[in-house]
């Protein structure tokens, strides 16, 4: 029977990897693999793991099975820095589990989705491929509209079109900040306007918040999602630790529902454990463990988000360089300096991002998406001379 499945295409992004490390070019740069970069170009261990790894080490007595349900220490340790105030479990109306990584929380989310009853998620586009994929993959239909406005801000208009148009079964998929591809984030004040309108029709809203802390800071990139937490009476939430604690390959998420009434939560969250366990049967401990360790030791959260604030800074920095250049052709990359997180889109053609790597080694993802962190103070002007380069 095996011999009837389809050859299916190669992953873009591992065969560019492929590509950038075969080539010999010493000043050749990496902007397609979407992890934080150093200014030396390394993607380190934060000291503040290492801190939690070596407790780890010499105080775990067990590697015993947890449950579904993952590290709970875990789970509502993250929940004060998600939804903030004096309660962040709203009376028992939130609840989480662990994933493995936010992939892990988006595709339940979906999947606890359609057996609420969605048939249908709204979902501004560009947006993270794999978002795309998860939805075929759990037979949702994906509803696109139009995220970004050509001059680099948020296309309101279209998500205001998309959500009065929704039917009783669309939920719509919503990134909580630092936008990945296109780094173009919801203003605050759009973010109210746009909870009201949540209020207002009853899409359900599906929040992915996987780059917390990596464009204004962990309150203010809070900012959307705490709106549409007060703004109706249920919300999915996927949250990624992959980002902001340098936890890759750990695979360390979270998956939080918010309903009227802690009996509906109850509910919602022992189908979350149904779900999981039909999946994945249980989440990876050892990278959740480590985030519940540095975010309950004062000295150990003081040194994450010291290192969270020097990864932001550096990040603004590139972006305010790349925003001041006025020599990349017929490239405007004044809308960068703007933008939030890791990633921007910049428009060029196949042919353009082709020579940018055959002439100049600069590989970017085919989409013209760059991960800005890829950049820095020594390699931006040769970036800049390249995109003039390619597009006159």
């Amino acid at each position: 029977m095996l011999d009837r499945l389809e050859q299916q295409p190669a992953d873009a992004l591992l065969a560019l990897i492929k590509l950038h490390d075969a080539d010999p070019r010493e000043d050749k740069i990496d902007l397609g693999v979407g992890v934080y970069r150093t200014a030396t170009g390394g993607t380190p261990v934060f000291a503040c793991i290492k801190a939690a790894e070596a407790k780890l080490v010499a105080e775990q007595d067990t590697k015993a099975y947890l449950g579904p349900e993952g590290d709970m220490g875990f789970v509502h340790a993250l929940m004060p820095h998600i939804f903030g105030g004096s309660d962040p479990a709203l009376g028992g109306r939130i609840d989480g589990m662990q994933t493995p990584g936010g992939t892990g929380a988006v595709r339940l989310a979906v999947a606890m989705a359609r057996k609420a009853g969605v048939t249908r998620i709204l979902m501004g586009t560009p947006s993270w491929p794999n978002h795309a994929q998860i939805l075929a993959d759990t037979g949702v239909e994906m509803v696109g509209f139009n995220h970004a406005k050509a001059d680099g801000t948020a296309d309101m208009d279209a998500l205001r079109d998309a959500l009065r148009g929704a039917g009783s079964t669309d939920a719509v998929l919503l990134h909580g900040c630092c936008h990945n591809p296109t780094g173009v984030d919801y203003t605050n004040d759009q973010w109210d306007e746009i909870a009201s309108l949540l209020a207002e029709t009853g899409v359900l809203p599906i929040v992915d918040l996987a780059y917390q802390g990596l464009g204004d800071g962990m309150e203010e990139d809070a900012y959307g999602t705490r709106k549409v937490v007060a703004a109706v009476p249920e919300v999915l939430i996927a949250y990624s630790c992959d980002k902001n604690f340098g936890l890759y390959r750990d695979r360390v998420g979270a998956f939080y529902v918010l309903t009227a009434n802690a009996e509906d939560t109850a509910k919602a969250m022992s189908n979350g454990y149904a779900l999981a366990r039909a999946n994945w049967s249980m989440p990876p401990d050892h990278g959740a463990s480590a985030v519940r360790l540095a975010l309950t030791d004062p000295a150990m959260t003081k040194q994450w988000t010291d290192e969270l604030d020097s990864m932001r800074a550096r990040i603004r920095q590139v972006r305010e360089k790349l925003a001041a250049s006025s020599n990349a052709g017929a490239v405007n990359l004044a809308p960068l300096g703007t933008q939030q997180g890791m990633f921007a889109i910049l428009p060029l053609s196949k042919e353009q991002i082709l020579a940018l790597r055959e002439d100049h080694g600069v590989y970017m993802a085919g989409s013209g998406r760059i991960n800005v962190a890829g950049l820095t103070m020594g390699n931006i002007d040769k970036f800049v001379s390249a995109l003039a380069a390619v597009s006159g």
